[in-house]
């Protein structure tokens, strides 16, 4: 269970910073300018996900499919949130019924077990 925690917790930081990086130059004029400087800081970020793909896996006995549906997913989540908080967005019932989904995918890989 710790190394899907530690997988978990990755994920949750690289999509935070993903959306930062994405999004940014529509609340910085410095993210906006200097765009090619964003980009190469995403490398750190990737090597997060990959670290986390690899602590996710471990969890599932080498398994790479659940940890793909839970990053999937903690995506779609932190985009909501951050989307709504930073830039106003609001959700209408689509969006909400595809978030309710996302945490269904989330706690059908943490808790369906398969004998």
């Amino acid at each position: 269970m710790k190394n899907l925690l530690i997988g978990i917790s990755l994920y949750t930081v690289s999509q935070i910073l993903v959306w930062f990086q994405a999004n940014g130059q529509f609340l910085w004029p410095f993210f906006k300018k200097h765009t090619w400087l964003i980009a190469l800081l995403g490398s750190f970020v990737g090597y997060m996900f990959i670290i986390g793909t690899r602590y996710i896996a471990e969890h599932y006995d080498g398994e790479v499919w659940p940890g793909r549906f839970i990053g999937f997913s903690i995506g779609m989540l932190v985009y909501a949130v951050f989307t709504y908080y930073f830039l106003g967005e609001g959700m209408n019932l689509k969006t909400t019924i595809c978030l309710m989904l996302s945490v269904c995918i989330i706690l059908i890989q943490i808790f369906w077990k398969i004998s």
